[in-house]
């Protein structure tokens, strides 16, 4: 009796060559070599001119973006970024994109079974057949098969999933940035607008003041009391603050479409927003004495890491692609000629067919795709330092703005109540015929400037804070892709 066609696949002579071809050609491939590791290493000090006040507490965190914000407006106003922003939506989608890529790279990990029938009638001619006569015959197979599943000895499929989830990772840290530098754009221009709104009220205050002060003045000049000289040192002075006006509300407008962009929501809602008392701060100051090592959780240098990961996985498996891939395929079931028998005894069948190969000559493929994996590796590594001393330094900016711009809005403050009273002073000396109105127009023009400049400090040290908060890495809502 004839055995079976795939005995010899099963034989031990067959086997043993196949191992002996293995180790082989295994010899063949590159060693392992080292993965390079970044240099993580974060100063434990922020910069000598960025005081933070007392030392850091090691577990220290940041409170979430909700309990630092004071304005409710602006609390509203992140809420509809984070459900409407067009940028945020493609970020979330990107992720779901990058966690189905990884379920289908995962599920080659696994083998494939699927259940399969097939039925034929076919009818061979008299000329075609041994008999001589022609043949009618049917064949009825119902069976469970296995497709080619790779046994992953040395570990490829399993690095190529690891990559895979590694990426999938990446994408939703970067989801979790997009979304903390959303939050920090809405805050931003809320602060922006805010800024405008005050600035234009003392302007269009400025505006009416100056405007009775020309109309006296053109009064004065019709009865002849006053020179056309005098009476153009007003106007110019009116013109002033009404230009001013008139930019500041282009200006305002603009940012209204920005953050109307940034929200989803209509810019007509923005038009008007509510008085805040006097020197009121919509965001929270920043907790001093935070460690440098807080800079480990923020969403970008988790993403570069998860990156960083993926490109070590990929190396991995472009390794791994020197060696022998072996592959099983089989299947089993039932097979008859007549339809009524194809569950009767004897009428179970199988198949088993391993197979192992091994490309001898590939152009050299593999080799380059190794050293592209191994270039990518690199730049992973330097994408991930690039982006802890970018941290590092982003965070060392907004300490040192928020120390000078502290100090600043103090002066500017100062500064403001001292042009006030000799603003005061110039209008009195002028009205008791002492000085020239020379002098009250200068001393107005300087307190207009002083006063928009002390309310420009008040909001960029607010501003400071938003992007100190943003720089650490802040305290997002999850994403929940």
């Amino acid at each position: 009796m004839q055995p079976p066609v795939f005995t010899p696949l099963l034989g031990r002579p067959t086997w043993v060559a196949a191992v002996l071809c293995t180790a082989l050609f295994s010899g063949c491939a590159p060693g392992a070599r080292p993965l390079a590791q970044p240099d993580t290493a974060l100063p434990g000090l922020w910069p000598t001119d960025s005081p933070v006040g007392s030392t850091a507490a090691a577990d220290a965190v940041l409170p979430d973006w909700r309990a630092m914000v004071q304005d409710p407006t602006l609390a509203q106003l992140l809420e509809q970024s984070l459900a409407h922003n067009h940028d945020l939506r493609l970020a979330l989608l990107r992720v779901e994109e990058a966690r189905a890529a990884h379920g289908i790279q995962r599920a080659d990990r696994f083998p494939t079974l699927a259940v399969g029938s097939s039925h034929a009638r076919a009818r061979v001619p008299g000329d075609l057949n041994v008999s001589g006569r022609p043949v009618t015959g049917s064949d009825h197979e119902v069976f469970v098969g296995l497709n080619s599943w790779e046994l992953d000895l040395w570990g490829r499929v399993r690095s190529l999933d690891e990559a895979a989830l590694q990426q999938y990772l990446a994408t939703a840290a970067g989801a979790r940035a997009t979304q903390l530098s959303l939050l920090g754009q809405v805050a931003r221009s809320y602060l922006a607008l805010r800024e405008l709104d005050e600035r234009l009220r003392l302007a269009r205050g400025t505006v009416e003041s100056r405007a009775e002060t020309l109309r006296i003045f053109t009064r004065r000049y019709e009865v002849g009391s006053i020179s056309k000289y005098a009476l153009t040192q007003v106007q110019s002075l009116h013109n002033q603050a009404l230009s001013l006006a008139v930019s500041l509300e282009q200006e305002r407008a603009q940012i209204a479409h920005s953050l109307a962009q940034l929200t989803g929501q209509p810019a007509a809602q923005l038009a008007e927003l509510p008085t805040l008392p006097a020197g009121a701060s919509v965001f929270r100051a920043v907790p001093v004495g935070l460690p440098s090592a807080l800079l480990q959780a923020r969403p970008d240098i988790v993403a570069a890491e998860y990156q960083l990961q993926a490109a070590h996985a990929q190396v991995a498996a472009a390794r791994a692609a020197f060696f022998p891939r072996i592959a099983l395929t089989g299947s089993f079931g039932t097979a008859s000629a007549q339809l009524d028998g194809l569950f009767g005894s004897g009428s179970q069948a199988w198949t088993f067919a391993p197979s192992i190969s091994l490309p001898i000559f590939d152009g050299g493929r593999r080799s380059a795709n190794l050293d592209l994996a191994a270039v990518r590796q690199h730049s992973a590594v330097a994408t991930y330092e690039r982006s802890v001393q970018t941290a590092f330094r982003e965070v060392s900016d907004a300490l040192s703005a928020r120390h000078h711009l502290a100090r600043q809005t103090q002066v500017q403050r100062d500064n403001l109540q001292a042009l006030q009273e000799r603003a005061r002073l110039a209008q009195l000396r002028y009205d008791n015929g002492a000085s020239p109105y020379l002098d009250v127009l200068d001393a107005q023009r300087d307190l207009l400037t002083a006063a928009q400049q002390a309310v420009q400090a008040h909001y960029a040290l607010q501003t400071a804070q938003v992007s100190l908060y943003t720089a650490l890495g802040g305290a997002p809502a999850p994403v929940n892709p």
